[in-house]
Order: structure tokens, then C-alpha cells, then sequence
């Protein structure tokens, strides 16, 4: 197997994207997402529609990946597919259809931990000539997840903080929905905070030990800070919205900064990087560049495209399985809660 191409295909469908890549070797051949629109009208994701929009979703992406790698079905050399953690019903479509798709190829079949798989977005080719040095620091941060993840090797990753309630993209999707920004919000903060004082207004900072993070405090303080303004002055949020959001970014940054400046410091790590959702955040990618030159750290920041949920990072991590060895059969099933470096 050593001098023969890895084909894989990489199914993701943890949340609310039907995303589908096909990767050779570390190479993407392509990368297919169909996004849901269908969320908009409820300012969130509902699990429900989610599922059924993934069951209408998954076989006309799987489809375009296929044609647009220049490849058949036949060539693929094995299926990889997030197991979880995310929303069940979300997670069962992909995994069932990659389980049917194994079965009927006869080809080996991969489960896929969804943030590890955002780690190692950062070793798909094509991305910068350096790729992070092992051990290094990734610093994950999505709606649902706010890690300091020790990377050790492909396949060797522990969770040393993490919160202990909310993720700062929830913090930063709540904020939005309490400026009445449509959803998904977090981008549209980032786009009014580049036009505002980031320093306008200050919010609470909590103090939570170790590398681990909390952000139930600071959403409760965003509130009841528009609730007491909105009092004296009714059109408090259209008349400030660019310095609300500018001040809530930097606050939501610093917060992530503290812990992981010390988490560098405690395990005397240079190569850092970050990954998820939110290291889509103009703010946070200009924070670490920023703190990278100061403190001489290799920094890492991935492509756009490889930052939100998508079937290239599932690929990559499914080439690195496949390399090890690590094949599960036809009983694997879905799990919406799956910890990080957990061997179940």
C-alpha cells in the first residue's frame, strides 16, 4: 500500500452543512457544500429541519464531488465520515450513507472526531509551504466547542482547556441575535467591528482557573448592558452597533488570548495555531499574527474555506486513519457527544 494513492472520500454532516471532499493522498481533489438556508427564518439551527434538509442533500454532493475530482466510484480506497460529536440526527444521515456507500464498494470505512478534523485542516496540501511542527498548540473555536487542544501527533491530541459552559461562537451568535442581526450573526459582528471603537465600551472578563474558559457571563453582561442603555435611549443599539460590535469582538479575543498566551508559556510550545469556525474571525486571525511577532511564535491560520464545517478536513483526518490502520465495520453508529483524544 505504500506506493499506491490513498483515494478517500470525506463525508461531514455534524451540523447544519452537507459537505463532501475528495482527497489523494493530502491533495484535495474537490470540496462540495451544500448550506441550509432553511434556518434563517428561525435565528438558529433546528436539529429536525437540519436532518431532513441532510437526507435531501447528501447524495447529489457526494454526486458533484465525485465528477468535479475526475474520478469514479470505483477508485475510491475507502470512506471517511463524521461520527460526532454534533447533532444526532445530523450525524446519522452522513454516517448511514458512508456505511451503505463501504458496503456497497466494499472498501474500508473511517470514523472521523469532528474537531480533530478541524486540527488537521492545517496539513491538507496547498494551503503554505510550512505546516505546523508537532507538538503544537491549537486553539479550536466554533459555535459549539472553545478548546486549547495539545496536538502530539496526527492522531495525538489532548484537550488541556476548554469552557465550562458556553463556546465564544455561541457568545458571539447570541450577541448578534440581541443587536437583531440575522443569523448566522458572528460574521456580521466581525464586518461592523472593523468600523467601530473596539474600545468604546468594556464587558466582563471571567475568572476561571487553569486554561479553561467560560462565556455564560459575559453574554448575561452584553444583555443586561443593552437593557440599561436602551432605557435612556431607545435607538442605543442602531446608534452604536459598529462600536458594540468592535467592543465585544475584542473582548471575546482577549478572553481567548489570556488563556492560550499561558497555555504557551506552561508547555514552552512555539508553534501555535487555530481552527473551527471562528478562526474565521478577522479579528482573531490579526490577534494571533499580532501575538506571534511579539512572542516569535510560528503561527498558523487556515484557508477560509477550511475553517466552517467541511469535507476536506474529514478527508485529511480519514488519510491519516487509513495510514494507521484505523478501520471501524458496519456496527459503528453516531454520537453526538464525543471528547476529544477519547478512544471509544
Amino acid at each position: 500500500m505504500k506506493n499506491k494513492d490513498i483515494i478517500l472520500l470525506g463525508i461531514e454532516s455534524s451540523c447544519d452543512d452537507t459537505s463532501v471532499a475528495v482527497i489523494k493522498n493530502e491533495t484535495i481533489l474537490s470540496n462540495v457544500t451544500a448550506s441550509q438556508d432553511v434556518h434563517k427564518a428561525w435565528g438558529g439551527v433546528v436539529p429536525e429541519l437540519a436532518s431532513r434538509a441532510h437526507q435531501q442533500n447528501i447524495v447529489p454532493v457526494v454526486h458533484e464531488a465525485i465528477k468535479k475530482a475526475g474520478i469514479t466510484k470505483e477508485e475510491l480506497t475507502a470512506i471517511a465520515f463524521t461520527r460526532g460529536p454534533g447533532l444526532l440526527g445530523s450525524l446519522i444521515v452522513g454516517t448511514s450513507f458512508a456505511k451503505a456507500l463501504a458496503l456497497a464498494l466494499n472498501i474500508p470505512l473511517i470514523e472521523v472526531h469532528h474537531m480533530e478534523a478541524h486540527v488537521l485542516a492545517h496539513f491538507i496540501d496547498g494551503q503554505s509551504d510550512k505546516k505546523p511542527s508537532f507538538p503544537f498548540l491549537c486553539l479550536t473555536v466554533s459555535g459549539g466547542h472553545t478548546q486549547i487542544v495539545l496536538v502530539r501527533d496526527f492522531l495525538d491530541m489532548e484537550i488541556v482547556g476548554s469552557t465550562k459552559d458556553d463556546a465564544a461562537g455561541e457568545a458571539f451568535d447570541k450577541t448578534a441575535k440581541l443587536l437583531g442581526l440575522p443569523y448566522p450573526g458572528g460574521p456580521l459582528i466581525d464586518k461592523y467591528a472593523k468600523l467601530g471603537n473596539p474600545n468604546a465600551f468594556q464587558f466582563t472578563k471571567p475568572k476561571v482557573s487553569d486554561f479553561d474558559y467560560s462565556f455564560s457571563g459575559l453574554k448575561t453582561n452584553i444583555l443586561q448592558f443593552l437593557q440599561k442603555n436602551q432605557k435612556v435611549n431607545s435607538a442605543f443599539i442602531q446608534d452604536n452597533l459598529n462600536d458594540i460590535c468592535a467592543s465585544v469582538q475584542k473582548t471575546i479575543i482577549d478572553i481567548l488570548f489570556e488563556k492560550l498566551i499561558a497555555a504557551v508559556r506552561h508547555f514552552d510550545i512555539q508553534d501555535i495555531a487555530i481552527a473551527g469556525g471562528v478562526s474565521a474571525n478577522s479579528g482573531l486571525r490579526t490577534k494571533l499574527q499580532e501575538e506571534g511577532k511579539k512572542r516569535g511564535w510560528h503561527t498558523h491560520i487556515p484557508k477560509f474555506e477550511y475553517c466552517t464545517d467541511n469535507g476536506a478536513m474529514i478527508a485529511i483526518t480519514g488519510y491519516y486513519q487509513y495510514r494507521a490502520g484505523n478501520f471501524v465495520d458496519q456496527r459503528i453508529a453516531a454520537t453526538a457527544r464525543w471528547a476529544v483524544g477519547s478512544k471509544e
